[in-house]
C-alpha cells in the first residue's frame, strides 16, 4: 500500500497543475498561481515520501516528469501568455508576439528530458529547475495586485514581457551548476550556502512580501554563481 503514496501525491501535483490552467482560461491569474504553488509543495512531498518510505519506481519517475511538465512548464507559461496579451500593446499589431511565451513550454520539456538522463544532476542541478521558473512567474499576478509600484511597472513593461521568456528559456537549459536544497547532514560547515539561502529567503519574504518570491529566485541564481566561483577557486588552489 505504501508504494502508492508517492505516486498519489504526484497525481495530486498534476491535478493541481490542470486546475491552474483552467483558472487561467477563466481569467483568475492569482488563483492559477496559487494552484502552482500547491503543486510545488506536492512536488516536494512526493520525493520526500518516496525517500521516507524507501519506495521508488520507474513509473513514479516518469509520472513525476509528466506532472512537472504540466504544473511547472505548461501552467505558468499560460499565466505569462495571459499577462502578455493584457499588458503588451504590440500584440494588437503583431499577434504572433503574444505566442513568444510558449517557447518556455518547449524549453521546460527539454530541461526535464535532460534532467532524467543527466547523472550529473543527482545531487545538484544544471540549469534552473522548472519549479523555480514557475514560482517566479507565479509571483507576478500577486505583485500586480499588491505591489510594490516599482515592481508593477517592471512586470508590465514591454522589455520585461518580451525578454523574460527568452532569458528563462536559456536558463532552463544553461550549463550553469546550481545547488540543491538537499541536506546529507545538518552541519553548518557542509551547508553554509543552503542555510544562507534559507535565512535570506525568509528575510526577503518578510520585507518584500510577494515580490520577495521573485527576489528569492534571483538570489538562488546569484548564490549558485558565487558557490561555483568558490569551488573553482578552491580547485585551482588545490592543484597548485
Amino acid at each position: 500500500m505504501k508504494k502508492y503514496i508517492p505516486n498519489t501525491i504526484t497525481a495530486a501535483n498534476l491535478f493541481s497543475g490542470c486546475l491552474s490552467i483552467i483558472a487561467t482560461f477563466d481569467g483568475n491569474l492569482t488563483i492559477a498561481a496559487k494552484y502552482i504553488v500547491i503543486a510545488a509543495v506536492l512536488d516536494f512531498f512526493d520525493g520526500f515520501a518516496a525517500r521516507l518510505l524507501k519506495v521508488s519506481s520507474e513509473i513514479g519517475k516518469e509520472l513525476d516528469s509528466m506532472a512537472d511538465m504540466v504544473s511547472f512548464g505548461v501552467a505558468p507559461t499560460f499565466i505569462f501568455y495571459a499577462l502578455t496579451k493584457q499588458y503588451l500593446p504590440l500584440t494588437a499589431n503583431y499577434p504572433l508576439l503574444a505566442y513568444l511565451p510558449l517557447i518556455m513550454i518547449i524549453f521546460s520539456a527539454i530541461r526535464l528530458a535532460i534532467f532524467n538522463i543527466d547523472v550529473r544532476q543527482l545531487e545538484s542541478f544544471i540549469g534552473i529547475p522548472t519549479p523555480a521558473n514557475a514560482l517566479f512567474i507565479c509571483a507576478i499576478p500577486f505583485v500586480l495586485t499588491h505591489g510594490p509600484n516599482e515592481a508593477i511597472k517592471l512586470y508590465t513593461s514591454m522589455g520585461f514581457i518580451v525578454m523574460y521568456p527568452l532569458i528563462a528559456s536559456y536558463l532552463l537549459i544553461a550549463e550553469i551548476p546550481l545547488f540543491a536544497l538537499k541536506f546529507k547532514n545538518y552541519s553548518i560547515q557542509s551547508n553554509k550556502i543552503r542555510y544562507l539561502f534559507i535565512i535570506s529567503s525568509i528575510v526577503l519574504l518578510l520585507f518584500f512580501k510577494f515580490f520577495g518570491i521573485s527576489l528569492i529566485i534571483l538570489l538562488y541564481l546569484l548564490l549558485s554563481l558565487v558557490n561555483n566561483y568558490i569551488h573553482f577557486k578552491n580547485e585551482i588552489q588545490s592543484r597548485n
